[in-house]
């Protein structure tokens, strides 16, 4: 009878247990796109976690959860979607608000109710759950300190603000940043910083005169290094993440720093958002609540902060590699006024085009 007893007991013991090994979200099954802004190897992380965690939730794009593509490339691409009533995806996890308030407005979103939300994030959410902040990027400036003598030597003075970055002559012909056409950070940072309450259009106009360089973060960096730029406008992750991996190699570099500018930061919330039913690809608003409330856990979170991005939770202590305080950060943050973006998105670029590309 002990023998049975103890057999009933170690079964029950072992259901138990085997009950709390499985995955929380077994349940949550159906197809599911998320178009997505983040960085590649940031996307391989997610998806890696992803699947871990909806083991029943298939990636409904060639494997993967996420399509990828800048943020003003993904919305040239929902705005085409749009004319048929039905996006590509089910989810989107783009880099600016701007395009939360726009489609909130036309009805393209479904509103999840996150507990708490107001305790858990110290960014700005739509209070009915159409979009909550999931990472922050922060466009900053960012120079060689290895060539600064060489620049100073030759009239060249390193910026220590946006101001500067597009106003002082001496560095016309030395600085390159990167498309708001193509890119929404980028677009972020044109925007706040040609708002009245900023430098408005005369920071275009300045941009013009020093004959900024438009091109990649990749292209750009490798011309601070070699000393074809002398600082360049480019989001601190980007810079943060090759100081990262030289050091992980053993090879730590010490030509490439980020300008923290004296005239504030620009911090750039990239908001997650479930399409609605009658507009969704595959339908499943269930398995999208699940992996948007996923997205603002602290394991998703610290997923973010290995992406060299900044984390949304008010009581993470933790920060990107060799970053600052988000906090502080967010104490010296310029600011952009999102309905401003979105509802003059269009003015904005072709002040852009006018004024920067056609010269």
């Amino acid at each position: 009878m002990k023998k049975i007893l103890a057999l009933v007991l170690a079964l029950t013991l072992s259901l138990s247990l085997s009950g709390l090994a499985m995955a929380v979200n077994e349940d949550v099954e159906g197809e599911l796109v998320i178009y997505s802004s983040m960085y590649q190897f940031v996307i391989d992380m997610m998806d890696e976690a992803l699947k871990k965690e909806f083991p029943n939730l298939v990636p409904g794009n060639d494997g993967s959860f996420f399509f990828y593509g800048g943020t003003s490339s993904l919305i040239t691409k929902i705005y085409g979607e749009m004319e048929t009533g039905t996006l590509g995806c089910d989810m989107m996890l783009v880099a600016e608000p701007a395009l939360s308030l726009e489609l909130k407005e036309a009805g393209y979103l479904e509103p999840i109710a996150v507990e708490n939300a107001g305790d858990l994030l110290r960014f700005p959410y739509d209070e009915e759950g159409y979009w909550y902040p999931v990472r922050v990027c922060n466009m900053v400036l960012a120079y060689n300190p290895e060539k600064e003598a060489e620049w100073a030597a030759k009239g060249v003075k390193i910026p220590k603000t946006f101001k500067d970055f597009a106003n002082d002559p001496s560095l016309k012909g030395y600085i390159s940043m990167g498309n708001p056409m193509s890119s929404g950070t980028t677009f972020a940072a044109v925007a706040s910083l040609t708002q009245d309450n900023h430098y408005g259009k005369d920071f275009l106009k300045g941009l013009a005169a020093n004959e900024v360089m438009i091109e990649s973060g990749s292209t750009a960096i490798t011309k601070l290094q070699t000393g074809e730029c002398a600082a360049i406008m480019i989001l601190e992750e980007s810079i943060l993440k090759v100081l990262k991996e030289a050091a992980d190699a053993g090879t730590p570099i010490t030509n490439l720093k980020c300008i923290y500018p004296e005239d504030g930061v620009i911090l750039i919330p990239s908001t997650v958002m479930t399409v609605a039913e009658d507009h969704s690809k595959n339908v499943k608003v269930e398995a999208c609540e699940a992996v948007e409330k996923w997205l603002l856990s602290e394991e998703a979170q610290k997923l973010i902060l290995q992406g060299y991005m900044h984390s949304v939770f008010k009581d993470m202590k933790e920060i990107p590699y060799e970053s600052i305080d988000t906090n502080e950060l967010i104490a010296k943050d310029l600011g952009v006024d999102w309905e401003n973006a979105y509802k003059n998105r269009e003015a904005i670029n072709t002040a852009w085009t006018e004024t920067v590309t056609t010269k």
